[in-house]
């Protein structure tokens, strides 16, 4: 469970799963329904007011706070980009910046083609938060930090809300190669968002209604299915 202290809003009440390593769980939910709460527990950007977070075995709280974040790549709802080239604005955070590994994690993430039509392509200068990118543009650039990481734990929230349903299909198609062994979190309102996870938890109001994985979900008739 998590109370937020500025605000005393309690955001999670007792909420409980586990996700295998390897594996992946999608939540989704309402606005305010406590889905980012989790997200930024798992960061540890807060720690849980009841309950506890393990990680292989262990509280999260004992893992090195550096090491544990440097191991997730995360793709935010709010997308935060530097008054950088897009190059680094995507390459931020790892040492090897390498151009081929930009590319690839840019292709994956459906900016591509996008970034080539600009034209100084990879080397235009993004403007104070992206303000010269398109809400969608910016949410694939977020999506191609997070996975250059090569993390061993990938979160998405809500990241794909600003694009179109066919490129969010293209993208989740690439994103099935780059969570192969990796442990993935997803984040949504939409179902297509979430829908080939191994396992879904509905949230309402800081609490879990329903989960199970997509066809369980739709047989039950409940909040998921409608």
């Amino acid at each position: 469970s998590f109370t937020y202290p500025d605000s005393g809003i309690t955001a999670i009440h007792n909420c409980s799963f586990k996700i295998e390593k390897g594996g992946s769980l999608a939540i989704i939910g309402k606005t305010g329904s406590g889905k980012s709460t989790i997200a930024n527990l798992i960061c540890r950007l807060y720690d849980p007011v009841e309950g506890e977070i393990m990680l292989d075995k262990q509280l999260i709280s004992k893992h090195n706070l550096a090491l544990l974040r440097k191991n997730i790549g995360y793709a935010p709802q709010e997308v935060f980009l530097f008054s950088d080239t897009i190059a680094n604005n995507i390459a931020f955070g790892i040492e090897n910046k390498d151009k081929q590994r930009i590319e690839q994690a840019a292709k994956n993430a459906v900016i591509f083609d996008n970034i080539a039509a600009f034209p100084k392509q990879f080397e235009t200068i993004v403007g104070e938060r992206g303000i010269t990118l398109s809400g969608g543009q910016k949410q694939r650039i977020s999506i191609a930090r997070a996975i250059i990481k090569e993390p061993q734990i990938l979160i998405f929230d809500d990241c794909l809300s600003a694009v179109d349903t066919e490129t969010e299909e293209e993208i989740l198609t690439n994103l099935k190669t780059v969570m192969k062994d990796k442990t993935t979190i997803i984040i949504g309102h939409r179902v297509s968002s979430v829908k080939n996870a191994d396992h879904i938890i509905v949230m309402e109001n800081g609490s879990i209604i329903e989960q199970g994985n997509h066809q369980d979900l739709i047989s039950k008739q409940g909040e998921y299915a409608a």
